[in-house]
């Protein structure tokens, strides 16, 4: 088992990266709103994944970074592709079973909790109270985030649904993270997503897609792909070479934050004085790790 050194020199850059990676993450919400009507979240998450993919993949080849196939890691390549293609169907299986709210509160606020234990168990990551009281801030906003619908659908199924999509993004994390100690992040990011959307290519088959042939639904797909998926993940890969597992699934938590801003800024939705508290919580958890670097130099100099 390997430990993790907590005196990283890139540290601070790498927290940044990834959560520049998860606010460009919240705007898949919104610029799905701006898709015509008709469309299949489903399909959404499987396109944002092949166009994606395909574009790193083309990335990767004009820069030569792929190298030789024999000089991959096969295993975490693997995995991390297929935990990204489970992440994809468990939480959008979950929504549609157990409603917008639950799937997402229960999805996105089980992964920190799955990539600290993992980073805890297969990397030997260090887990001090202020990450606890860091995660549990920004989990706490997510649940008032996700709760101002109004009228919450359990389902057990879609509850274990939720819970399987934090772990499967959490244990991606781990799995990209260890591909990412031997590959440059263009390569990995593209490999592990292409392969993600080719194990999801069947959704797109046995769908009707006639909504995609629309300006709208091409400008939509675009944005996905390019820049939701491809240089998010580019950001979240060269932030994870320096950050922790446990860490930068927590940074992830600006995701809803960012979608809740964008649907209040862009879609004239309305901010209630919950929804504000909830946003305020995962700043404040945020903040608390990316900032506890700095006052610790600022105490030594």
């Amino acid at each position: 088992m390997s430990t993790v050194s907590s005196t990283e020199p890139k540290t601070i850059g790498g927290h940044w990266l990834v959560l520049a990676a998860a606010v460009l993450w919240g705007t898949t919400g919104t610029a799905q709103a701006f898709a015509p009507a008709g469309f299949d979240p489903l399909v959404i998450g499987a396109l944002r994944l092949l166009v994606g993919g395909s574009a790193l993949l083309l990335l990767a080849i004009g820069r030569r970074e792929l190298g030789r196939l024999r000089d991959w890691k096969l295993r975490p390549t693997l995995l991390a592709a297929i935990f990204t293609a489970g992440y994809q169907l468990c939480f959008f299986a979950a929504v549609a079973k157990t409603g917008v709210a639950i799937g997402t509160v229960v999805g996105i606020g089980s992964a920190p909790i799955a990539g600290g234990l993992l980073g805890l168990l297969f990397r030997g990551e260090h887990l001090g109270r202020r990450w606890i009281f860091a995660t549990l801030l920004a989990i706490a906003g997510c649940t008032l985030l996700s709760l101002t619908g109004g009228e919450v659908a359990v389902d057990l199924s879609g509850l274990l649904l939720a819970i399987g999509a934090g772990i499967f993004y959490a244990a991606f994390t781990l799995e990209f993270k260890k591909l990412l100690e031997t590959r440059s992040s263009i390569a990995a990011t593209a490999v592990v997503f292409f392969l993600a959307a080719l194990l999801l290519l069947p959704l797109l088959l046995q769908t009707d897609i006639d909504w995609l042939l629309q300006p709208r639904s091409i400008a939509v797909a675009l944005h996905l792909g390019l820049v939701a998926t491809a240089l998010s993940y580019l950001l979240f890969a060269r932030g994870l070479q320096s950050v922790q597992v446990s860490t930068a699934v927590t940074l992830a938590l600006a995701e809803p934050m960012t979608a809740t801003l964008l649907g209040t800024l862009l879609l004239s939705e309305q901010l209630s004085a919950q929804a504000l508290c909830g946003v305020a919580l995962i700043f404040g958890g945020l903040m608390l790790l990316i900032l506890k670097r700095n006052r610790r130099q600022g105490s030594t100099r």
